[in-house]
């Protein structure tokens, strides 16, 4: 190749090659974690606890986990800028007591999360059947919103709660919302529980199945970042 064509193929091939590399980079940052994946049901179980990347919705995009431990762990997500929940990842723990044999059910969270996007932060707490859902939204962002009509607003469980009742067709969904977004706290489930079951809604018996910590995500467009800084449950 002669000098002069040399010159001009790199000076084309040079920023090409830094597109490539910057591409490459952008897919999902690096985490020296203890575990990773980015597999669409990807799990792992740690201290009691099960972490799922919990890809479920259509038209997801990317999302990798990582975690040192069922605490401390987070996810990168690059879902696309359309409707619809596209993943649930979470730490969850299985409790698997009648709500009336129960003496105590708490948590305690801290989260770094984006103030852009389409997702809440949320626990997630079912019985051992799926027949009821109660969400607790820590905080959101975006075009997001709880299932059914609003109820009322209640103070419990260490917070005031804006909540709502529907059905996702499949069980019955029991939203609360706190009313100020907060990224860091503790909360008293079993009150709430006991609140729910007091209007009827559930059984004083309910069999408590799993409680579920998480980021359900509609849109991530261009990658973000969500970090579980500390979690935990305790029941007894």
């Amino acid at each position: 190749m002669r000098r002069a064509a040399r010159r001009s193929f790199l000076r084309l091939i040079t920023p090409l090659v830094a597109l490539v590399a910057f591409i490459g980079m952008s897919t999902s940052p690096a985490h020296a974690a203890t575990w990773s994946t980015d597999q669409r049901w990807g799990q792992w179980s740690n201290g009691g606890y099960t972490l799922y990347n919990n890809i479920w919705g259509s038209g997801a995009g990317y999302q990798s986990m990582w975690a040192n431990n069922y605490s401390n762990w987070g996810v990168w997500a690059n879902h696309p800028n359309t409707g619809g929940i596209k993943s649930y990842p979470n730490s969850t723990r299985g409790v698997y007591r009648n709500l009336d044999q129960l003496s105590g059910l708490n948590s305690n969270f801290n989260v770094s999360v984006p103030w852009q996007g389409a997702y809440n932060t949320a626990y997630d707490i079912w019985d051992t059947d799926h027949d009821h859902e109660i969400m607790l939204w820590m905080n959101w962002s975006g075009p997001v919103g709880p299932i059914g009509s609003y109820q009322t607003r209640v103070s419990v469980g260490g917070h005031t709660w804006d909540v709502y009742r529907g059905s996702n067709g499949a069980n019955n969904v029991y939203s609360f919302l706190r009313a100020g977004h907060t990224t860091a706290g503790s909360v008293d489930i079993l009150p709430i529980l006991r609140w729910i079951a007091g209007r009827g809604w559930i059984s004083w018996s309910e069999p408590i199945g799993d409680v579920q910590f998480g980021y359900e995500i509609t849109s991530s467009s261009g990658g973000m970042n969500f970090v579980t800084n500390q979690f935990g449950v305790n029941y007894w």
